[in-house]
């Protein structure tokens, strides 16, 4: 029988001084940690549970290599992403600003299809609010959504890209089609942001390791067809997790670098509510995997599950929520299409982390 384990911290810690330094800081973010969980896991089935402090971690994994692997990945700092002429730090939460010019995204398809004008100016304003980059996607994932042949999806994303990467613009291309990132990324696209983790075209994962651009590995546990199909889980947060790592390897594989690699969880693909809630409440365990994290929930249909069944044009307020959780779950980027209200939460957020993490009343006497 094939035993995997994993290390999910459990209990978040205001300030390592509030738990007398028995905690660790989170993938190099503003987060910590005190308690974890050991589990064991047989052929799908967890077998057994135990729960640890940090300072009790080290000697319960002295003889399991891969929950020592874990235990560091946990704790690993992650670089700056270069992205031309800008560095994006990610020892906070960045914000990712959505640019969608298509005709049919669940959110604002068709907004800016064919008018150049209003998709940059509205990526200004984005950038302007605090977005520390644009994603530009010329192809709508929602569930159902119809298949965009290559050469429309280029047509559509290329020329905004080149006129941001003019005006020095961090930018990611939303796209799974070799093709479109060959041609985004020669018009000064800087990440690569792949819904479907590299497994959509088989010629993407060698342009990524030949071009050295970061990539964000998304998890959808459908096909080419349909990323949203097959969802069937035994466990669907470790299942997702297991899944990034195989992605996250193959990337290696592939000759992709380890600072290279983003990983996103991929909320609401393939997934019932339930199942989102349970991701998004483990979300602190994907520090595990060693690279830096990517959320994106923003307007999504569990948000209007959740709040009366409100439409994708209002549900800030609960994306705004969701946000709010993610940056306390130590997340590094967040994909948000309400840009200047998401920036003006991580904000305030921001100080009471900054006013916890400094304050030495908290230390133990």
């Amino acid at each position: 029988m094939t035993e995997t384990v994993y290390l999910r911290p459990i209990a978040l810690a205001q300030s390592p001084q509030s738990e007398d330094g028995a905690a660790i800081r989170l993938g190099g973010t503003l987060v910590w940690a005190s308690r974890f969980a050991l589990i064991r896991r047989k052929d799908g089935r967890i077998v057994s549970r135990a729960r640890l402090g940090a300072r009790d971690v080290p000697g319960a994994i002295a003889a399991l290599p891969e929950a020592q692997e874990q235990w560091a990945d946990l704790a690993r700092v992650h670089a700056p992403i270069v992205c031309g002429t800008r560095t994006l730090r990610i020892d906070q939460p960045l914000v990712m600003g959505v640019l969608n010019v298509t005709p049919d995204s669940f959110s604002d398809g068709g907004k800016f299809l064919d008018k150049p004008d209003a998709a940059l100016e509205h990526a200004h304003a984005m950038l302007e609010a605090g977005a520390a980059l644009i994603d530009v996607g010329g192809e709508s994932t929602r569930p159902g959504a119809a298949a965009v042949w290559e050469g429309d999806e280029e047509k559509r994303v290329v020329p905004v890209i080149a006129a941001l990467a003019q005006a020095g613009v961090a930018i990611s291309i939303d796209s799974r089609r070799a093709s479109v990132i060959a041609a985004a990324l020669t018009a000064g696209a800087h990440i690569v942001n792949d819904v479907s983790a590299l497994r959509h075209d088989p010629r993407t994962a060698p342009l990524v390791a030949q071009s050295g651009a970061p990539v964000v590995l998304m998890h959808a546990p459908g096909d080419a067809s349909d990323l949203h199909a097959d969802g069937s889980y035994r466990d669907v947060v470790l299942d997702v997790f297991d899944a990034l790592r195989a992605r996250r390897d193959a990337a290696l594989a592939a000759g992709i670098a380890r600072d290279r690699i983003l990983l996103d969880p991929g909320i609401g693909f393939g997934k019932t509510l339930a199942e989102n809630l349970l991701l998004i409440n483990a979300l602190p365990l994907f520090h595990a995997l060693g690279q830096p994290i990517v959320f994106g929930a923003s307007r999504k249909r569990m948000v209007g599950a959740l709040a009366g069944e409100v439409p994708a044009h209002k549900r800030m307020p609960g994306s705004l929520a969701l946000a709010l959780h993610a940056a306390g779950c130590g997340i590094h980027m967040i994909r948000v299409h309400d840009v200047p209200e998401t920036v003006q939460a991580l904000q305030v957020w921001r100080g009471l982390r900054d006013a916890a993490l400094t304050d030495f009343s908290q230390m133990a006497d």
